[in-house]
């Protein structure tokens, strides 16, 4: 999940830095296609092609349709606020993991999290400042908006992993949200510059990377202990925040941020204490 998230903060940048030139939608599949050979050749050229083969397909068009809502929230959220600011509103998501987690996945949340996820939630007031004095933009919406929709995504791969290889996941999401987004950003197509192909490149080869580690994580372990380690996107998006545009985020981001990672980083603490007591009670010796 480390690595996953690493990855999905450079990729980011790039996508940040293509939306100043072109349309979400056409941001979003170009982002798709350049991630589609380096999912499907390896499998491909190894002789692993059976690896690909979807077996629940409504599962992977679902999939692949709110990811194409993710993205082009996403990626709208990216074009208007910083990078910092838009991880800072998108990090809410593993928090609606984690609650979610109780009635799709039938997983066990008690109070003490729960009252985390309140904390979180109240972080995320905090950075969207509802209030007379404040007014929500479309950006902010737009990135909240992300997080419900990634957080959906994530309880559904961690059903899809049950059945599906990594491969199959991974490329099938992507293949229908090139086909939807590529469609739709037909109706507005701006040429590609020359200058930019390099860019794309690096979001096919960093995409993949960080699409596979992700749906590594969700196959390894429950969805309410994985999902908090997306926390550190935040020092991911404040350095590359500095060093590429010379920004930092303000006090308001740091503080909402402060308590959207505090209650992450108690989920994490509570998922062990409660992991360490089930194993305790399941251990031959508590029999």
């Amino acid at each position: 999940m480390l690595v996953a998230v690493g990855s999905f903060a450079l990729l980011d940048t790039l996508l940040k830095l293509l939306a100043q030139h072109y349309p979400p939608f056409q941001v979003g599949a170009m982002r798709g296609a350049a991630s589609l050979p380096f999912l499907a050749l390896p499998a491909l050229l190894t002789g692993n092609a059976h690896v690909l083969r979807p077996r629940r397909w409504q599962w992977h068009v679902m999939r692949g349709l709110m990811m194409v809502f993710v993205m082009a929230t996403f990626i709208y959220a990216l074009r208007v606020l910083s990078l910092a600011d838009t991880y800072a509103i998108f990090l809410s998501a593993p928090l609606i993991v984690t609650a979610l987690s109780v009635p799709l996945l039938k997983e066990h949340v008690g109070w003490r999290r729960w009252t985390a996820i309140a904390v979180g939630m109240c972080g995320v007031l905090v950075m969207l400042r509802p209030s007379g004095t404040g007014l929500l933009t479309m950006g902010a919406v737009a990135a909240l908006a992300a997080a419900v929709g990634y957080a959906l995504n994530v309880i559904s791969l961690r059903v899809l992993t049950r059945t599906e290889t990594s491969a199959s996941i991974t490329l099938w999401q992507m293949v229908v949200m090139v086909l939807v987004m590529g469609g739709i950003a037909t109706f507005q197509w701006v040429p590609i510059r020359l200058e930019h192909w390099g860019w794309i490149a690096a979001i096919g080869a960093v995409g993949a990377l960080a699409t596979r580690m992700l749906t590594e994580a969700f196959r390894a372990a429950p969805a309410s202990l994985v999902a908090p380690f997306e926390y550190t996107a935040l020092p991911w998006g404040v350095l590359l925040d500095w060093v590429i545009w010379n920004a930092l985020p303000s006090a308001r981001v740091l503080w909402g941020g402060g308590l959207v990672i505090a209650s992450g980083l108690f989920l994490i603490w509570r998922e062990r204490q409660v992991y360490r007591q089930d194993k305790a009670l399941s251990s031959p010796a508590a029999g």
